[in-house]
């Protein structure tokens, strides 16, 4: 019997709550990316920096410059939001190619996680950034007609946002198994190297996605 993909197994119970394998995953990865920030940023320089560390600044310049671009505006406040979640999403996404392991946004419990913390992120900064008052007003641009559409549209983009993560990681990990059960260890070692790539692409249209959702509640791009 096939599991569901919508449902994500429970490896073990503290007291009536259910701990289910992305939980599990996700305190892994969590644990290894704080692991290596550590290692990685023991020993920074302000002069003459070593590979590591220039490599981590070209990474953090790159999505700075990414999420200011898509903002319109600085990215400095907004960026240990995104940057997180870029990085965690890179990270998750490729721990399905690791054998034994599944990657936790293959699950669409982690997806609509994130999804809601990108949503409710939205309307803390929004209301942060412009007021309650202005905040909520903008709701009703350009007709006060349009507010329940404009409501309904903020809770449906982040709906899309969980889905479209889900479906594009899990069908990538569906596809993989197949051709492994069929043609065995190393025919499938083109089609991970493709995942791969995927697996960063769709950490990039989150982040980004993310970073327009953003914008659009502060202020600083027009909201879509």
């Amino acid at each position: 019997m096939i599991d569901s993909p919508l449902t994500a197994p429970v490896v073990f119970a503290l007291g009536p709550v259910p701990v289910t394998l992305p939980v599990v995953t996700t305190w892994v990865l969590m644990a290894v990316l704080a692991l290596g920030s550590y290692l990685a940023t023991r020993s920074l320089r302000v002069e003459g920096p070593g590979r590591v560390q220039a490599v981590l600044e070209l990474a953090v310049e790159t999505i700075r410059r990414q999420v200011g671009e898509t903002m319109q505006a600085d990215a400095t406040p907004y960026l240990p939001l995104l940057g997180t979640l870029f990085l965690y999403l890179a990270v998750a996404n490729l721990s399905g190619l690791v054998p034994g392991a599944k990657a936790p946004t293959a699950f669409l419990e982690t997806d609509a996680a994130l999804a809601l913390i990108v949503f409710l992120a939205s309307q803390v900064l929004g209301v942060r950034a412009r007021g309650a008052w202005g905040y909520l007003k903008g709701f009703a641009h350009p007709s006060p007609f349009l507010l329940p559409l404009n409501l309904l549209s903020e809770v449906t983009r982040a709906f899309s946002l969980s889905v479209r993560l889900f479906g594009n990681v899990m069908s990538g990990e569906f596809v993989i198994a197949i051709v492994l059960s069929l043609a065995g260890l190393f025919v499938p070692v083109p089609l991970m190297a493709l995942e791969m790539l995927l697996g960063l692409v769709q950490a990039y249209i989150f982040t980004i996605l993310a970073a327009v959702f953003i914008g659009g509640a502060v202020g600083t791009i027009e909201r879509g």
